[in-house]
């Protein structure tokens, strides 16, 4: 290597190096009411349903779309 390159690198990245990026100001709080049992068990079964049923139809029958007609 060429005892020019260090100073070449640091003229090519010097302003990338000087550029002030903004930080994203995220606070967070406790909630304002705790979710109880029935939500909870809500928001799971909608989960499953969307995710993990239509998968499970598909990988139990996967050797049916296999199959060439």
């Amino acid at each position: 290597m060429s005892c020019l390159t260090p100073l070449l690198l640091k003229g090519l990245t010097g302003p990338a190096r000087r550029l002030v990026v903004p930080r994203a100001q995220v606070h967070s709080k406790p909630p304002r009411e705790q979710l109880g049992t029935m939500d909870v068990v809500i928001g799971l079964t909608s989960c499953f349903l969307c995710f993990l049923l239509p998968s499970g139809w598909i990988l139990s029958h996967l050797e049916n779309y296999k199959k060439r007609e």
